[in-house]
């Protein structure tokens, strides 16, 4: 493997996931982008990813494959928020026990 990331990989649940998590942690300290809430801004990310990752690999050739990316798109933000929260909460208290 000579990518981290590839668009088939994006177009997967976990890549989806990930990239969104990344992506989301990465730019919500950006000025313009700190008054919009991180949950709302995660699920804007996940919507790009998706979008992008189905439209470069050809994986909608009909209207109903494009129809059901906003809702895969709070799924994969729910659960990218979810592992932040995890991971967040692990290194408090981990932090604290010290």
């Amino acid at each position: 493997m000579d990518q981290f990331f590839t668009w088939e990989l994006l177009a997967t649940f976990v890549g989806a996931a990930t990239g969104t998590g990344i992506i989301t942690q990465f730019v919500k300290g950006i000025p313009f982008l700190q008054k919009i809430p991180t949950q709302f801004l995660s699920y804007l990310v996940a919507l790009l990813i998706l979008a992008a990752a189905t439209a470069a690999t050809g994986g909608a050739s009909d209207w109903a494959g494009w129809v059901i990316i906003p809702l895969n798109a709070v799924l994969v933000s729910l659960s990218a928020n979810g592992a932040y929260d995890a991971l967040a909460k692990k290194s408090a208290n981990t932090t604290n026990t010290n």
